[in-house]
């Protein structure tokens, strides 16, 4: 009953938890980090805590080819379909490869926020969650890398752009990692603001020069925690996304900050990703009605991603 009247009452019904089971069909090898559990990881958790009733389970549609030229090259979405194998795995790059099941997730994985967009902007759902992999925040417009094929969350950038004529869209990204693919694609670009943290020096080795006046990074050290974290986004995120305005909100929402992934060494908690997505859906209630559709990126202990996502996923939902 309490579900049913939320859905009601809101008038744009539960928060949408976007995935496929495909996601679940790339694999690059026994032990990669970037593992199927992982999104399993996520379902239990959700289950456990009971947010399912809170949600609408909605299955990822394959991306188009339209969709991905936004950002694409179309040489390069022929490259990336030239090293699909049929058995076995092909390396593009010293961490990432392709297995039989690779390109088919990450068309998965790429629809899956062309759909959240399209769901987010026709009132369907007030915002949205897409579990899915291979995450897509390191793949830059010509290049994989970095467990990356397909920017995922630039392709649902773009859309959003041409399909919904946004001028103003504001990407938060929170992954230890730098979202250099995400920078490279949007530099420059006054439509799109990108503000995020990550651990410096480390992979990709960028992000402490932005790349246009539109990038505003928090590079952390090593060993930074909660209070660090949560000085960028008071003092340095939240007063540009203030002057921006933005009509819509993207978050690549990377767990791998967490103080139990061994990926990294920052120090992070659950109790910080459930207040700064407290923090966006604030601001997304003054300037974008609400609108935000959140990417899964990184997060490689299984635990401590499940854990966090869910917290993630509970502010969402009960925004």
């Amino acid at each position: 009953m309490l579900t049913w009247l939320k859905s009601h009452l809101t008038g744009g019904g539960l928060t949408a938890f976007i995935s496929h089971s495909d996601c679940l069909q790339h694999n690059m090898g026994s032990g990669h980090p970037e593992c199927p559990e992982r999104l399993v990881a996520i379902k239990d958790q959700l289950m456990a805590a009971q947010l399912f009733d809170s949600l609408q389970e909605v299955e990822a549609p394959l991306v188009s080819e339209q969709q991905l030229a936004r950002v694409h090259p179309p040489h390069y979405v022929e490259y990336i379909e030239a090293c699909s194998p049929s058995v076995g795995t092909f390396r593009v790059d010293p961490d990432t490869a392709m297995c039989p099941g690779t390109l088919q997730a990450a068309r998965r994985a790429a629809g899956a926020v062309v759909k959240a967009v399209d769901m987010v902007c026709n009132k369907e759902a007030p915002n949205a969650f897409c579990s899915i992999r291979p995450p897509g925040h390191h793949a830059e417009s010509a290049r994989s890398m970095g467990f990356c094929f397909f920017n995922n969350i630039a392709v649902g950038i773009a859309h959003a752009l041409s399909s919904y004529k946004l001028q103003r869209i504001a990407v938060v990204d929170f992954d230890v990692h730098h979202g250099n693919g995400t920078e490279e694609i949007f530099r420059d670009d006054p439509r799109v603001m990108m503000v995020s943290i990550f651990q410096h020096p480390f992979f990709p080795y960028s992000g402490d020069q932005p790349l246009g006046a539109n990038m505003h990074h928090v590079p952390l050290k090593a060993g930074s925690g909660s209070r660090e974290f949560r000085e960028a986004v008071e003092y340095l995120w939240l007063p540009q996304l203030e002057e921006f305005k933005p009509e819509m909100i993207f978050i690549s929402a990377g767990f791998d900050a967490h103080r139990e992934d061994d990926m990294a060494s920052l120090a992070l908690t659950e109790a910080d990703y459930e207040w700064v997505t407290r923090k966006l859906l604030q601001l997304a209630a003054t300037h974008c009605e609400g609108r935000i559709v959140s990417v899964l990126e990184g997060g490689y202990d299984l635990s401590a991603l499940g854990r966090s996502a869910a917290a993630h996923i509970k502010v969402l939902s009960d925004g």
